[in-house]
C-alpha cells in the first residue's frame, strides 16, 4: 500500500521493482502474502492519521498470521525513526526515505535474523534502478529530484526528505526513454519543486534544458509540471512551455497565500504582487494556460481581513484548479511554534468557504468550454452511465476533473480522440466524439 503524493508513489515504485528483480512475487492481496508493506506519508495530521489506520489494518492481517511481516517504509519511518516500532512494536522492519532501495537485502537479512532501523544518508533514484509502473500503461510520473531547500515554515518536508538533490539530465531522459518504451505517452514531471532543478549540480536552473531533452523522445505525446514555485517561472521557461508542442499547457503553481504578511510568516520568497505578475504574464504569453495551485487556511495569526483579501485573490485570480488545505500544526516547524494558533473548526470553516467560492469560479470557467472541441486522453468506460470518460490537457491524472462522452465507436485506454463538450458540472465537462483531427 502506497499512500500520499506522486513522490511517494515512485518510490514505492521502485521498491516493487527491487523486489521483483530479486525473485519477489508481488501479489495484490493481503490474504495471500508473506510480507506486507505500507509506503506511508507524514506530511499533515490527516495523512499520519491515514498511515495509522493503514498499518493498524494490516496489523488485523498479522494477528491472524503472526508469521507474517509487516514492513513500515516512508516518510512516517523517517520522521518517526526513534519512535515507530516502540509505539507500534507489532511492526517488523521500518526504512526511512533514504533506504528503501536497499529493501530486498533488509527484508532477506530480518528473515534470517538480523535487524535494524534504516534510516540511512540522503539518497536519491537513479535510471538503473528497476521500476514497476503502477499507474495506467499510458502514463508515468518522472521524478527529476528529491527533497527540498525551500524551508517553508510550516512544512516538515526537508527535515525528512533532506536538502533538494537534481538527477543528471542524461539519467532523467534515460529513464524517461524506458517508460516511452513501455507504452507511457504522458509523464508527468514532479519534484518537490521541479523549477528548481539543475541548481545544486549545474549552478544554474535547468528545466527548460530538461524539458527539451524530453521533447525529442519518440511516443510521448503529453508532458505535464507539477510544483512550479512562483518565484521560478522564468520567461525561459514560460518560453519553452509556450514552444513546445508536447508540453501541457498546464502549470501547478503552489502559492499558498496572497497576503504579505501571511507569506513572510510562511517562509514564501514571493509576494503577492509577485504572484499577480507571474499570473498575468503565463496568461498573456499562453492564453490557453491552466493554472493550478494550492493554499492554506487559517495559518497561524490570520486575521479575518487577510482571509478576506485571499478570498478577493481567488475570485480575480480564476485559478483553473485549486486545493485547499486547512493548516495542519507540524511538530518540529517554525510556525508550530507561533502564538496565535486558530482553532480547528475555525481552520476548517475557512477552509470549506474558499472552495464553495472556488466552485463558483470552476463552474463559470467550465460553462465557457462549451460548444468547444477539446483533445481528450482517454482513460476507460463508465458501464453505468454508458459514456467513456478521459482528461483534456488541462486535467492532471487523480487530481482533477474529468470529461465524460458518448460514442458510438470503440475507443482504448490511452487513446486520444476528438469530444465537443455540450455540457458541464462545476469540475467535471460533459460531451461527444467527433471524428477527425481537432
Amino acid at each position: 500500500m502506497s499512500l500520499g503524493c506522486s513522490k511517494n508513489l515512485v518510490d514505492a515504485e521502485e521498491m516493487l521493482g527491487i523486489l521483483e528483480k530479486d525473485g519477489f512475487e508481488i501479489l495484490s492481496s493481503e490474504e495471500d502474502a508473506d510480507i506486507m508493506i505500507v509506503n506511508t506519508c507524514a506530511f499533515i495530521d490527516d495523512a499520519k492519521q491515514e498511515s495509522i489506520d493503514c498499518i493498524m489494518e494490516h496489523i488485523e492481517y498479522k494477528k491472524k498470521h503472526p508469521e507474517r511481516i509487516l514492513v513500515v517504509t516512508g516518510c512516517m519511518s523517517q520522521r518517526y525513526k526513534d519512535e515507530i516500532l516502540s509505539e507500534i512494536p507489532e511492526i517488523d522492519i521500518a526504512i526511512g526515505t533514504n533506504d528503501y532501495h536497499k529493501i530486498a537485502d533488509i527484508i532477506k537479512n530480518h528473515i534470517s535474523g538480523k535487524f535494524e532501523i534504516f534510516c540511512g544518508d540522503e539518497y536519491i533514484s537513479c535510471n538503473s534502478l528497476p521500476r514497476v509502473v503502477t499507474t495506467p500503461s499510458y502514463m508515468a510520473y518522472l521524478k527529476i529530484a528529491e527533497g527540498c531547500d525551500n524551508n517553508c515554515t510550516y512544512c516538515v518536508i526537508p527535515s525528512i526528505r533532506g536538502k533538494y538533490r537534481s538527477r543528471r539530465i542524461e539519467d532523467i531522459v534515460a529513464e524517461a526513454k524506458k517508460l516511452a518504451a513501455n507504452g507511457a505517452k504522458e509523464l508527468v514531471v514532479i519534484a518537490q519543486d521541479t523549477t528548481r532543478y539543475g541548481k545544486d549540480i549545474y549552478g544554474d536552473y535547468c528545466l527548460p534544458k530538461l524539458l527539451d531533452k524530453l521533447c525529442e523522445i519518440d511516443g510521448i505525446r503529453w508532458i505535464r509540471l507539477h510544483y512550479c514555485y512562483p518565484e521560478l517561472v522564468t520567461d525561459e521557461l514560460i518560453e519553452t512551455v509556450a514552444r513546445q508542442d508536447k508540453i501541457c499547457n498546464y502549470f501547478d503553481i503552489p502559492i499558498q497565500h496572497a497576503n504579505d504578511r501571511i507569506l513572510k510568516l510562511m517562509g514564501r520568497r514571493t509576494s503577492k504582487a509577485q504572484i499577480c505578475e507571474v499570473i498575468k504574464k503565463l496568461r498573456e504569453r499562453i492564453p490557453d494556460v491552466i493554472l493550478r495551485t494550492s493554499l492554506i487556511a487559517g495559518f497561524p495569526t490570520e486575521t479575518e481581513e487577510e482571509f478576506d483579501e485571499l478570498r478577493e485573490f481567488v475570485t480575480w485570480a480564476e485559478f483553473d484548479r485549486l486545493g485547499v488545505f486547512a493548516y495542519s500544526q507540524e511538530e518540529g516547524t517554525a510556525a508550530a511554534r507561533l502564538s496565535g494558533q486558530i482553532d480547528e473548526e475555525e481552520k476548517k470553516n475557512r477552509q470549506e468557504v474558499i472552495m464553495i467560492d472556488q466552485a463558483a469560479v470552476s463552474e463559470e470557467l467550465n460553462s465557457k468550454k462549451v460548444g468547444k472541441a477539446f483533445e481528450v486522453l482517454v482513460e476507460g468506460y463508465d458501464s453505468i452511465i454508458k459514456q467513456y470518460f478521459g482528461r483534456t490537457y488541462g486535467d492532471s491524472e487523480e487530481i482533477d476533473g474529468k470529461v465524460f462522452f458518448a460514442s458510438d465507436e470503440k475507443h482504448q485506454p490511452g487513446d486520444f480522440v476528438s469530444v465537443e463538450i455540450l455540457d458541464y458540472m462545476e469540475y467535471d465537462l460533459y460531451g461527444k466524439f467527433i471524428k477527425g483531427e481537432i
